[in-house]
């Protein structure tokens, strides 16, 4: 055998599990095409949140009055000084990426990988040359991509996806972002601080659909505050690209409405990667896209396995990354534990941020809890009001008969980077009591975890 691994496909779960497999001593290839990184680091959650930070900076910096700070004079977004930025950082990244296989002598092999066996990838580069490379397992990691609209197909230009994106030369004055997902939600966001005219479509009743409902209308205001048009309950229909504006014919409630605008982003979810890598050919079963793995992510294949986005959890990077660790410690013999897809930390990078955990209020009362709920705002909170970011609120969600957290919901400034202490706890099976019990610095926005376990727990003091 050429390698005691080979991992077609370098992404949060591809990369992470090769550098793993590789501490575990195994001789480890890994199979990419492009950038070292995949979607992730190169096209999705690094450069996306660059593109957000630069929104930020300036919606401060055009609200410095608000602070006490004035004479700065007109303030303007460089748009393709803040795409380059973007750029950039994922640049940085990917050279990371790469200093990390040279270190942990992990040999990237570049081009297309195929399947010919459970234990041989052929292996095609850039000028149609093929090679085969044997191992004694193989990962599969080949990700997601932008998902296609039958009905308004994108041509990279007037029709994007998230690709075109982050890399368009001048800044719309007008957008339609179709699919209100954190994709869609993130986008639309990001332009219309930067002062493009947004009209967000989402086909069912709420923004950020899968969310907690509270959330998803905290957003809703939020965005409608920032002025976007948000149209909810509707369906594209078409796309009428002949002529200089786009003309989106949406079907709402109150009827067909024509809307104009420079570019349409089509965010409506993503589709996996699994055509034409020998899938077929080896005799891997799938369902629905997806391939089928067990707990460990060994597909019906023996030494074949199957990870990240292409397989049944969450398409989200950490997952993608914890599967490739757990699937290459069994494979090197390791006890370990499958992982718990209920306690999956989902965030969005919007202003105000979106981090939760766990179940719904909604999701709690039908699979039969009956619940206490705890919900603080952070209008209530001190650091908030310091930092003038009173938007949002802590929700969580606990099980009246044990008191063990069922899900937390977080909307505000810093969330994402709240919610983790909060999944611990999940995990832990930490009670509400303990919860409301240990200590929180203050002032700070976590304190608001505090302060809504007192709300569920009858204990409250500064509400």
């Amino acid at each position: 055998m050429d390698y005691n691994l080979i991992i077609i496909g370098s992404g949060p779960g591809g990369y992470v599990a090769a550098i793993r497999a590789s501490q575990l001593k195994m001789k480890v290839a890994v199979v990419e095409k492009a950038e070292l990184g995949g979607v992730c680091l190169n096209w999705g959650c690094i450069p996306t949140k660059s593109l957000l930070k630069s929104a930020q900076v300036f919606d401060n910096l055009t609200h410095a009055a608000d602070y006490g700070i004035s004479g700065a004079g007109e303030i303007k977004p460089d748009f393709k000084a803040i795409i380059a930025r973007s750029r950039s950082v994922a640049e940085t990244m990917n050279k990371g990426i790469q200093f990390l296989f040279r270190k942990n002598n992990i040999t990237h092999i570049k081009g297309y990988g195929r399947l010919v066996s459970a234990n041989t990838v052929e292996i095609q580069d850039a000028n149609g040359e093929k090679m085969n490379y044997t191992a004694e397992n193989i990962i599969i990691a080949t990700g997601a991509r932008s998902k296609e609209a039958p009905n308004f197909k994108q041509d990279g230009k007037k029709i994007i996806g998230y690709r075109e994106a982050m890399t368009l030369t001048e800044l719309p004055q007008s957008m339609v972002v179709i699919g209100s997902g954190a994709i869609g939600c993130e986008f639309a966001s990001f332009y219309q601080t930067l002062g493009t005219t947004v009209t967000l479509v989402e086909f069912l009743p709420a923004i950020l659909p899968n969310a907690d409902i509270e959330v998803s209308k905290q957003i809703e205001r939020s965005f409608k505050k920032m002025k976007m048009k948000i149209l909810t309950n509707s369906l594209v229909e078409d796309v009428d690209t002949s002529e200089e504006k786009c003309k989106v014919s949406v079907k709402t409630p109150a009827g067909i409405e024509i809307i104009e605008s420079d570019i349409v982003l089509s965010a409506i979810g993503i589709t996996t990667n699994i055509e034409d890598i020998g899938l077929e050919k080896v005799g891997i079963t799938t369902d629905k896209g997806k391939i089928i793995v067990d707990n460990f992510y060994g597909t019906n294949v023996k030494n074949i396995y199957a990870i990240g986005d292409i397989t049944h959890g969450q398409a989200l990077a950490h997952v993608a990354s914890a599967e490739g660790i757990i699937c290459v410690e069994k494979i090197a013999g390791l006890a370990v534990e499958p992982l718990d897809y209920g306690n999956i930390p989902e965030c969005v990078y919007t202003n105000p941020e979106v981090a939760s955990v766990g179940l719904t209020e909604a999701a709690a009362k039908e699979a039969g809890y009956e619940i206490k709920v705890g919900k603080f705002p952070f209008a209530a909170s001190g650091k908030a009001n310091a930092l003038g970011a009173k938007e949002g609120f802590v929700k969580l969600i606990f099980d009246i008969r044990n008191e063990e957290l069922l899900g937390a919901h977080i909307v505000g400034a810093n969330a994402t980077e709240m919610i983790a202490g909060v999944v611990l706890s999940k995990k832990m099976k930490i009670t509400a009591h303990e919860m409301g019990k240990n200590i929180y610095p203050h002032p700070t926005m976590s304190e608001a975890i505090m302060e809504a376990v007192a709300v569920a727990c009858n204990e409250n003091i500064h509400i």
